[in-house]
């Protein structure tokens, strides 16, 4: 689940930005044990998005899955939100609320997912086409895979926040029309859902703070087919691209090593991005 820049959390990191806090090698264990498990989910989701099915239906399997494998929907409760997962389809850009109306033929849906397993959180989303979808969105998709796994290329020691929202905005936004969503950013995590550092999809190398072994955090681009620009409904919750173009997004939950980044919510069955074969 995304965090918003200009929230409490972005404020301690601008005022506080040497607040992060770096982890022990065995906390690796405890964060790769959670995030198989919220990528388990998404794996389990695959075969279950389709037309004529409803978010809501899906928000019940993730459920059902994560308390049998003895842990806690990190989302439902949080700040009064009901649901294992968000489900986010075409326009919604994120924290899309799962819902009775059914997904039809055409479809894109981001569904993301945060599991706590032992304490530690697996926070993970992936974008799922709903039947024959055209090209457009497909190219969308691959964009916004593409631009995430670059930023998470340069996650490495000594390289800097600025330097991952670079790699995915100088990418993205060399494709046609499509933009960074700048009104959320990923987070850092661990013991806690929300944390330092803030990961803005978009900036300048060098820039931001330094980064550091031990530094668990999510990368996650919203990526716009038109304007950056988005809004949120009267839920809440419900964000959506203020000119009705599709938005797409992938995230994952990495930890910087000695050496690079470890992906803590890679999928077990290889499902990383459509088609899922």
């Amino acid at each position: 689940m995304t965090i918003v820049p200009q929230s409490e959390i972005f404020e301690a990191a601008r005022k506080a930005h040497f607040a992060v806090t770096l982890h022990e090698a065995a906390d690796f264990d405890g964060m790769r044990r959670a995030g198989r498990l919220a990528a388990e989910v998404l794996d389990l989701l695959v075969p279950l998005v389709k037309p004529g099915v409803t978010t809501e239906a899906l928000d019940k399997v993730a459920y059902d899955y994560v308390v049998a494998h003895g842990a806690t929907p990190a989302c439902l409760g949080y700040r009064g939100y009901r649901h294992t997962v968000c489900t986010s389809i075409n326009h919604v850009v994120c924290h899309g609320i799962p819902g009775d109306k059914p997904l039809r033929d055409g479809d894109i849906v981001n569904i993301d997912v945060t599991v706590i397993l032992d304490g530690w959180h697996g926070d993970t989303s992936r974008m799922y086409p709903v039947g024959d979808v055209k090209r457009k969105a497909e190219r969308l998709v691959e964009i916004t895979y593409d631009a995430m796994m670059r930023g998470i290329a340069a996650v490495k020691p000594g390289n800097t926040t600025g330097d991952i929202g670079h790699a995915i905005q100088s990418f993205a936004e060399g494709q046609e029309n499509c933009a960074v969503v700048r009104d959320f950013c990923g987070h850092g995590l661990g013991k806690v859902f929300h944390a330092l550092p803030n990961i803005v999809h978009y900036g300048k190398p060098g820039h931001g703070i330094a980064l550091k072994p031990g530094m668990f955090f999510t990368v996650e681009p919203m990526i716009n087919l038109g304007g950056y620009g988005v809004k949120v409904l009267n839920d809440g919750w419900t964000a959506v691209t203020r000119d009705r173009s599709l938005s797409a997004q992938f995230e994952h939950s990495v930890g910087v090593t000695e050496t690079g980044v470890e992906i803590f919510t890679l999928s077990p069955k290889g499902l990383h991005k459509p088609p899922y074969l």
